[in-house]
Order: structure tokens, then sequence, then C-alpha cells
């Protein structure tokens, strides 16, 4: 399979689509509309009461970040960009961002971090093996300042704040390499206060699958109950005065719910009501594919695959790009979201991101204790085939859907020209390429079977 090629701005929609965004972008500001600069506030204080604030839009003019460039398209698309009218000097000069003294501070995209230079000759060497047919795109490495950082926080709030594992779990969760993982998925937050709005949620996520699901404790019987009641972190209960104070005291009552209550509570500081609904309702969803894989374990039921597909749409990646605006210090308008063809295209990343979690965790759940489902596992079963064609059917099934995420991208992008929606969709897709990134490097916890 040819190689699609380095990721334009770590992202996935193709350059023709980019620059038709350029214009699209022109024609806005042709009519008067401007394009958000939000930026987000500062570290909130830790949150102290299981009760959601009710906040107002983020702030602007957050101090700086390094500017992020406009993707330039290939020659493959040289004859669509030339159809479409190229950008004026004052448009490219507003989506480069202001220069000069004084101006660094209103950058939308600024990092809080010093600059690190860039290497002079060729990059270096990118830990880990990429699955050999996979269709991806290759991203830069994150900034390993950001990365250093977003670590040392996380860690500090996992250890310090929620009481998230013991200290022999200490070993898996340096391996899961969280901060490498979010710096890579969001280079355009405008600082580590928004990282951090995404890696304790991420963190906190993972608890509850580690804990409930799986093999920290996790088991199928009774996992209906403790997903509801650790939901509860996320969307409070309104109850009477003679019960809310059992239900505050639940909690804290395990690591899974302090780390869903703190983690968003900070959310809750930094974002609108909107975006907190927004990941309430993608939360919802993957618990439902949680419990859907949990009762088909319990009847020892493998599904077919198209059933299986349709489970990994909801216990998926979903609720992390959805948030890519807040991390990103704007917003996404609710009704914008809401329109079927962003809801297709939001669907189909978080489909085809989960496939790279089954391909790339194949063997490492093949050696744990019990029968894991995954895509291979499930097709080889259903299919008739060998384990061999079961894996490689599977990187065709990614493809498909990593194609189809990139048309639907694509189209949405032309039939709705937003400023929000342009930037939306293309951090959507960083976060597609950042996913994988993380995945083929993550050698702690990943290695590819023998198939080739």
């Amino acid at each position: 399979m040819p190689d699609p090629g380095p990721s334009p701005l770590q992202s996935s929609l193709p350059a023709a689509v980019a620059s038709f965004g350029a214009h699209v972008l022109a024609s806005a500001l042709a009519a008067g509309i401007e394009p958000a600069a939000d930026a987000g506030p500062v570290e909130p204080s830790p949150p102290v009461s299981p009760a959601p604030p009710a906040l107002p839009v983020l702030p602007t003019g957050h101090p700086g970040a390094v500017p992020v460039a406009v993707p330039v398209p290939d020659e493959g698309a040289a004859a669509t960009v030339a159809a479409a009218p190229q950008p004026s000097a004052a448009l490219e000069r507003i989506l480069r961002g202001p220069s000069g003294l004084g101006t660094t501070s209103l950058h939308w995209a600024r990092s809080d971090a010093p600059a690190v230079p860039a290497a002079p000759d060729a990059p270096a060497r990118i830990p880990g093996n990429p699955i050999p047919g996979l269709y991806y795109h290759p991203v830069p490495e994150p900034d390993p300042v950001r990365v250093e950082e977003l670590g040392r926080r996380i860690k500090a709030w996992a250890l310090d704040e929620v009481s998230l594992y013991p200290e022999d779990w200490e070993d898996q969760f340096d391996g899961f390499s969280v901060g490498r993982y979010m710096v890579a998925c969001h280079p355009d937050a405008p600082s580590i206060d928004h990282l951090m709005l995404a890696t304790r949620l991420m963190v906190a996520e993972n608890a509850v699958d580690d804990c409930y699901c799986e093999d920290h404790g996790g088991s199928p019987i009774g996992l209906g109950g403790r997903l509801l009641l650790a939901h509860t972190a996320l969307d409070p209960v309104h109850t009477t005065k003679e019960y809310a104070p059992d239900w505050e005291a639940s909690l804290l009552s395990d690591a899974p719910r302090r780390a869903y209550r703190s983690a968003m509570e900070y959310f809750l500081q930094a974002t609108t009501p909107s975006q907190a609904d927004r990941y309430r309702h993608d939360m919802a969803r993957l618990h439902m594919g949680y419990l859907a894989e949990g009762a088909w374990a319990q009847t020892e039921y493998v599904p077919e695959v198209w059933e299986y597909l349709a489970m990994r749409q909801f216990n998926n990646f979903r609720p992390c790009p959805t948030i890519t605006d807040s991390v990103g210090g704007y917003e996404l308008p609710a009704d914008l979201h809401a329109q079927p063809a962003m809801q297709r295209v939001i669907a189909l990343a978080g489909n085809a991101t989960t496939i790279v979690n089954d391909l790339y965790s194949y063997t490492k759940e093949l050696a744990s204790p019990g029968r894991h489902l995954n895509l291979p596992v499930v097709i080889a079963e259903r299919e008739s085939r060998s384990d061999r064609e079961a894996y490689l059917k599977a990187v065709e099934v990614h493809n498909d859907l990593m194609r189809d995420f990139e048309a639907a991208a694509a189209e949405l992008a032309v039939t709705c020209p937003v400023p929000s929606v342009q930037r939306f969709l293309r951090g959507v897709a960083v976060w597609v390429d950042g996913n994988h990134y993380w995945h083929q490097t993550n050698t702690y916890r990943y290695s590819l079977p023998d198939f080739w």
C-alpha cells in the first residue's frame, strides 16, 4: 500500500480541503465574521464541591502560543486548489496571526513553554513500528518540554488529589505515557492547563475501564450498577436533601469515582455548559458500550462482525476527539456539533481510532487472562479465517473507516463554511493522527504479531 505521506499540520484532511478552508475563511471575513481566538483560563484551583458550577464562555487573550501553519496542498490536489479562489495576503496574515513587537500573546495557539529547536538533519527515529498496510499519517514528535511538564502534573494529580492507584501500579501509570499521548493529539492547545483538561479525563476513563471492566478488579458481574454510580460523578444526581449527602459521599468512595469527579470539576470550570453536556452524552455512549461488551462476556457470546463494530461505535475513543475545541480554547457551537454530518465525522473518527487500538493491543490481549474480544478475534471466529487472515482483514476494515472519515470531513468542510467548523475538523483529524502515533510508539504496552 502506498505511503499516505506525512500529516499536514498533523491533519488527515485532504490538502485540497485545507486550501478550501482558507478560501472559506476569506469569504467569512468578507461577510464580517471573525475567526474565534478564545484561549481559555489559567489552571483552576482544585475543586471542592461535586455540584457543577455554571461558568461563562472562555475569556480571550491567553498569553501566547506558537502559530499554527496552514497546510500546503500537495501536487495531487493542485488542480482542485487552482480552481478555488486563492487566499489574499490579508487572509494569510490573519491565519498566520499578528507579528511584531508586543503581538506574541495574540496568537490563538500559543505554547507556554520555550520553543525547542528543530533537528537540523533527518527527524529522530520514532520508536515502535507501524502496522504494515495500515493507512495512517505520521506526525511530528510532540514537544518534549510540554510532554515532561504534562507528565509531572498529571502524576501529581493522580497521586495527591485523587489517590488514583497504589504504589505497585506506578510502572503501569508511567508506561501509559499519557503526557506524550495528549500533546501529540492536541498540538494547538494554548497551554498546559488546557492539555490537563483532556489528560485528567483520559486517565479517569482508563481508571474506570481498568477497575470496573478489565484486569484490575473488573468484572461484567454488577458492572451496570458500578458504571451508573460512576456516571453520576459526571452527570450529578438531583435528589432530596435527605439523601444528597449519601450520594456526595459516594463520589469519594473509590478511585474511579474520585477521578471522574475531580476531572469533571476541572472541565466544568474551563468550558461552557454545552461543551460539558456534549461530553456527558458521549460518556453515556461509552458506558453503554462497556455494558454490551460485559453482557457478551457473561454469556460467552461472540458477536457477528457487524454487531461487534456496532458495539465499538459506543465503546470507543469518541469522548476524546469530541472535546478538541475545549482543549483548543474555543467552542464549536452546539447546533453545529449536532449536525448529522458532523456527528458522522466524529463517529467515524472514533471508530477508526478504536480499531487502531484493537490492532496494536492484539498480542497484549491474547496474553491476558480470559478471552478478550477485538476485531481480529471476532473476524476469525465468525468468518472462519486464520488468525493472520483475520488480522489483515481487520487492517482493511480500519482503512475503509479512515477513508470514510476523511471523505466525510472533506465534504462537511465544503458544505459548512464556518470558521469554527473548519478548525474543529482539523482538530479531530489531528486527534486521529496523534492517537495512531501513541499506539505505534508505546512499546511498553504494545507489540505487533508476527504476521508479515
